[in-house]
């Protein structure tokens, strides 16, 4: 995560999330995220903004057997609801400590 956070570059960044989605899942990429913008330096929360848009790519089964009908990818890994209501929570507080 912190290679994609420490990116500049928006879309290079991608190269980093990718993989991690696929082998970590959405949610545990996005919750790492999440932390970067809450307590990160000013230029990590920047690289955590730019890094949550590339968590959102879609994970295909040409990609990974696990995703194929069948596959065997626990659906909780992906599940990311509740962190991208944190996120939003995060990104309206002014202070970033997301309490």
């Amino acid at each position: 995560m912190a290679a994609a956070v420490y990116d500049p570059d928006p879309s290079f960044c991608r190269w980093f999330i990718e993989p991690a989605l696929y082998t970590f899942g959405r949610r545990r990429v996005m919750t790492a995220l999440l932390n970067y913008a809450r307590t990160g330096t000013d230029a990590e929360q920047a690289g955590a903004k730019r890094a949550w848009y590339c968590a959102h790519l879609p994970l295909r089964a040409h990609r990974s057997p696990a995703y194929a009908p069948g596959g065997s990818r626990n659906p909780a890994l992906d599940e990311s609801h509740e962190v991208v209501d944190k996120w939003l929570e995060c990104m309206a507080s002014p202070d970033r400590n997301g309490a």
